[in-house]
């Protein structure tokens, strides 16, 4: 089975970036990752509970980490993680 989660960016400064995630734009949590201590955290869960909260935010911050180390720190305003 694949996966895909969808990123959409809601705010970022110079301390933490914060996007809202899920399977889709209509069905969506939102996680944050502070920049300096490098940890997530869920602001708000996926509203449906049809959906595995867990699997789709590890996937949001594993998306996110790549950005952070991989990417030099750039979070674009839209990104997927697709398996």
């Amino acid at each position: 089975m694949g996966a895909f989660v969808l990123l959409l960016k809601e705010n970022e400064d110079e301390r933490v970036v914060i996007y809202r995630y899920g399977p889709n734009e209509h069905t969506m949590g939102k996680i944050q990752l502070n920049k300096d201590t490098k940890l997530f955290s869920e602001i708000e869960p996926l509203p449906d509970s049809s959906h595995s909260n867990k699997f789709y935010f590890d996937r949001a911050a594993q998306r996110m980490a790549r950005c952070f180390v991989k990417e030099g720190g750039i979070f674009p305003d839209k990104m997927t993680f697709e398996s």
